[in-house]
């Protein structure tokens, strides 16, 4: 009988989008049906259940490593070494590529910060331990390696799948119809709870995405704008910590910080910067679209104030963790 299989996708998102992009490619070429971050880009532990039923849904697990450890979770674990640990635990046959060389990868593309390294290289060690991997240099290497174990793999560890509705008996397809239609309007129902709750954007940027923000020196003789780029999370962070400096004095947030922020980096005080007024706009109605700030009114003025998330969040980003 005919069966197509479904594959969950699980890796870091900004980073890999090339590979992924060429993965998923393949997969659809040899008849699957790939499923991944491409719906669920934003990180999120409401949303990480979503995913668990997903990857109950799916035949096989297909894990990419490149060189950045990914969104975490307020206790620190990544989004992709959670799904990881999920699919070991519902044995979901998996296939594992890692990057050969992550000291080869562009810094954009890789973490700088050492504690991030360090999660990393733990998170490779767990993966390469009592299982087989392949590794990768680049995105047609690692599509490469996908083609050629996936055959492998289906022949090795044999799995339910999916088959066309004309080729069941009529018992079987009403049995599997009800299942699916009660799975779906459970999906349905979960999905429109989290939008109303979390006023969620399908196709929001990741957190690992990078954003410019322009600026001009107002010491300048010039007077030409610059920029500088940082991820959303960078973002958050700088104007998440604004906003707990100073909300309780002034009840306002004072730009978000992004002055104080390029003058420092600049060597300048606060007042020689001048931010761009849309790019303020912009991450304001990004942080917001995140559900990680809200923003708030009194007599006198507007002002911004960080979400019960956005002090979750904030706390995860700031704490220092344990080193054993």
């Amino acid at each position: 009988m005919d069966k197509r299989y479904q594959i969950f996708v699980s890796s870091t998102y900004s980073d890999l989008k090339d590979e992924r992009r060429k993965v998923i490619q393949t997969l659809m070429e040899q008849d699957c049906i790939p499923a991944g971050m491409e719906l669920f880009p934003a990180a999120d532990l409401d949303q990480f259940e979503f995913i668990k039923r997903i990857i109950d849904d799916c035949d096989y697990y297909v894990l990419i490593i490149g060189a950045r450890y990914g969104s975490m979770d307020a206790n620190g674990v990544s989004y992709t070494e959670k799904e990881y640990d999920y699919a070991v635990s519902k044995d979901i046959p998996i296939m594992a590529f890692l990057h050969k060389d992550i000291a080869s990868v562009p810094i954009g593309k890789a973490d700088t910060e050492e504690s991030l390294r360090k999660k990393l290289d733990t998170f490779r060690k767990k993966v390469e331990t009592g299982r087989l991997v392949k590794y990768w240099s680049n995105a047609d290497e690692l599509d490469a390696l996908v083609a050629k174990s996936l055959p492998k793999t289906i022949k090795m560890f044999p799995r339910t799948g999916w088959v066309r509705a004309n080729l069941q008996t009529s018992a079987e397809a009403l049995h599997e119809i009800n299942l699916l239609r009660k799975e779906n309007a459970q999906l349905t129902a979960f999905k429109e709870k989290y939008i109303k709750e979390h006023n969620y954007i399908e196709d929001i940027a990741d957190w690992d995405e990078e954003f410019e923000v322009h600026y001009m020196d107002a010491l300048s003789k010039t007077k030409r704008k610059k920029y500088i780029s940082n991820t959303w999370q960078e973002w958050f962070r700088i104007i998440a910590l604004e906003i707990e400096r100073h909300e309780s004095v002034y009840g306002r947030t004072d730009s978000f910080g992004l002055e104080l922020e390029l003058a420092i980096k600049n060597n300048y005080t606060k007042h020689a910067i001048v931010v761009d007024f849309d790019d303020k706009e912009r991450v304001m109605y990004q942080l917001l679209g995140y559900g990680v700030i809200e923003k708030r009114a009194n007599a006198v003025v507007s002002y911004c104030t960080l979400t019960s998330k956005g002090k979750s969040l904030l706390i995860q980003m700031m704490s220092i963790k344990t080193r054993k």
